[in-house]
């Protein structure tokens, strides 16, 4: 008996060792590796402090959403997640994109176009200004390589060296399939001007990007910026690259004007009143750009599902709708056309006018026609 009491006490303390070299091993991996970005510093937690959607140290939805997991519901979520098997839940092969020459991007003076990236990032090109959006050209959505799966396409539109100028970045909020370190490690120096949420300035200050700029608003405050307006707007979702800095940043949905169209773009959120305001206020909109994938019962509040999608369009008074966040990456557990093809089975049951081109296709706002084939069946 004594003999076994010493073996268990052994064992526990190894158990012990093992979980503290790890817990230590997390924290200097955080504390080091680039791709976590900065933290905000006192002095701007104090002027969040100012902010309606900032309560006790954190950013805050008008709902009392997300729900805060316990350590045993985020061992159960994790594990479905990783082991749980979807039939379809990526491509079979690679998928093929539309590839676009750097000069057609440079030399670009005509109507406004948009070239879509996969997932949600944009290129936007209005009154011959060059704007990205959520720009995320890397392999995975994740810190590393290894800790994530691979985009479905290999090949991308246009390298990220090759593309011109850049007027302005707008970034809706922190997470990694929005916010890429690699992308915007190569992208810092041709980017005029960075347009985000508050508190997300502080990860591109520690990519050496000068605050100078960075322009960070809160909802509902606004910036014009060569005769465009930029309108930060709200959403219902959540931050955070590590597990001690969630909701430390605002997260955001974008408003973009010219003098003559009027476009939306959702970032990431669950269905909530705030599209029926913005639309509103600032519809009705041209084109709107709405997340449809990623969905899941389990986080129903802070991603939609494509139904939600269909409707949001709805309450934006979105002349034509594009469902994003879909097409790149696999980050839940459903079919990976699935989001497109309930989006359009709705879509076309509210009469609700859509687009759903293939990546790097180009988007001509105004065009009387548009693309309709189901490219993913291909």
């Amino acid at each position: 008996m004594k003999r076994f009491k010493k073996y268990l006490k052994r064992m526990l303390w190894t158990i012990l060792a093992i979980v503290g070299v790890l817990i230590l091993v997390y924290f200097l991996f955080v504390s080091f590796h680039p791709s976590f970005g900065g933290d905000v510093s006192k002095e701007k937690k104090l002027e969040f402090a100012k902010s309606k959607n900032y309560k006790n140290g954190q950013f805050v939805n008008k709902k009392d959403v997300p729900k805060e997991l316990s350590f045993s519901e985020t061992l159960s979520l994790t594990r479905k997640f990783f082991f749980t098997k979807v039939p379809n839940g990526s491509p079979s092969k690679d998928i093929g994109v539309q590839k676009i020459d750097s000069t057609n991007i440079a030399d670009y003076k005509s109507d406004t176009r948009l070239i879509w990236f996969g997932h949600s990032s944009f290129l936007l090109q209005i009154d011959e200004k060059n704007i990205l959006i959520d720009p995320m050209f890397g392999k995975v959505a994740a810190p590393l390589d290894l800790l994530g799966a691979n985009r479905f396409n290999s090949e991308m539109p246009i390298a990220i060296e090759k593309l011109p100028k850049i007027d302005a970045i707008l970034i809706s909020h922190d997470h990694y399939d929005h916010l890429d370190y690699p992308s915007i490690k190569k992208l810092k120096d041709k980017v005029e001007i960075f347009y985000t949420p508050l508190g997300v300035g502080s990860h591109l200050e520690a990519w050496g990007i000068e605050k100078e700029r960075i322009i960070e608003l809160d909802w509902w405050e606004s910036e014009v910026f060569k005769d465009l307006q930029f309108v930060c707007t709200p959403a219902q979702h959540f931050s955070g690259r590590k597990f001690d800095n969630r909701q430390n940043t605002l997260w955001a949905s974008w408003v973009i004007k010219s003098k003559t169209e009027s476009l939306f773009f959702s970032g990431d959120s669950g269905y909530a009143p705030h599209f029926k305001e913005i639309g509103n206020f600032y519809g009705p909109f041209d084109f709107a750009m709405i997340e449809c994938g990623q969905y899941n019962e389990m986080w129903a509040d802070i991603h939609m599902f494509p139904e939600e999608t269909a409707k949001a369009g709805i309450d934006l008074k979105a002349k034509l709708v594009m469902p994003i966040h879909w097409g790149a990456f696999k980050l839940a557990l459903h079919d990976w056309t699935e989001p497109v093809r309930r989006f359009k089975i709705k879509a076309e049951e509210l009469q609700l006018s859509h687009i759903t081109p293939q990546i790097g296709e180009n988007i001509i706002l105004g065009a009387k026609e548009h693309d309709a084939s189901n490219w993913w069946q291909e």
